[in-house]
């Protein structure tokens, strides 16, 4: 073995040692470990969020399809008084895209998670679409749980928006929106909406959903106003503006 010598010796003792494999520095530690965490929380957030907004759809549209089939395998049985305890029919709005909202009595979030469209009850109870008079209001989620009111915002001046019951068609057109309003004001949803520029009684129907997208801090209104019904044909024929 050759011999050590003075250059050796001290080049040992100015080099550190080398770390032992898995002795690391605790500030190294505690940042691999608070990194690990953000990792988890946002793979959590991630799926929560998932959950919120494509889930709760699939399962909302799921029940919703299956309470319409329930409706509509009544409606099949023939004459008799019209049942709306499983709902009073189906709205339909082209420019929404958002195919047929089953319509129930309420508005609590376990009626309107279903994926459907409830009528108010309170603070301002809404009209029926076949009284003579009176606004016929409605509210929906707009995301997640079915999000039937999803694309509110696409609603201008002139669409359509159809409600079916079993024996009638009611063709409604729209005449004014209002983007924004406190979650309070119930105005919107008097049965002489003044807010929308109605002077006198008629047939209106009001949509409210909650604005911005993905918050519920304001309420969206889109007023309409009854042009004409149509009786329900055996075919069960739909109106030219859902053609």
């Amino acid at each position: 073995m050759a011999a050590r010598t003075e250059h050796d010796e001290r080049t040992d003792a100015s080099t550190p040692p080398a770390p032992r494999p898995g002795n690391r520095h605790p500030i190294a530690t505690a940042v691999s470990v608070f990194g690990e965490l953000l990792i988890t929380a946002g793979l959590v957030l991630a799926l929560f969020v998932a959950y919120s907004l494509w889930w709760t759809n699939v399962l909302a549209d799921r029940e919703a399809d299956k309470q319409g089939d329930t409706v509509r395998s009544k409606w099949a049985d023939g004459p008799g008084a019209l049942d709306t305890k499983d709902g009073i029919g189906f709205l339909h709005v082209p420019a929404m895209k958002n195919g047929e909202v089953l319509v129930k009595k309420g508005t609590d979030p376990k009626t309107l998670n279903n994926g459907i469209a409830g009528y108010y009850t309170d603070p301002v109870p809404s009209a029926l679409p076949w009284d003579d008079e009176g606004n016929f209001t409605l509210a929906a989620h707009r995301d997640g749980h079915g999000a039937k009111f999803h694309n509110i915002d696409k609603l201008k001046n002139g669409d359509a928006v159809v409600f079916e019951t079993k024996d009638t068609w009611y063709v409604y057109k729209v005449y004014k929106s209002l983007p924004e309003t406190s979650k309070f004001n119930v105005d919107v949803i008097q049965p002489v909406p003044e807010e929308s520029g109605a002077e006198k009684p008629g047939r209106y129907i009001t949509l409210t959903t909650c604005t911005p997208v993905y918050t519920s801090k304001y309420r969206y209104i889109v007023w309409g106003e009854l042009e004409r019904t149509e009786k329900v044909d055996k075919d069960r024929t739909k109106p030219v503006e859902l053609l």
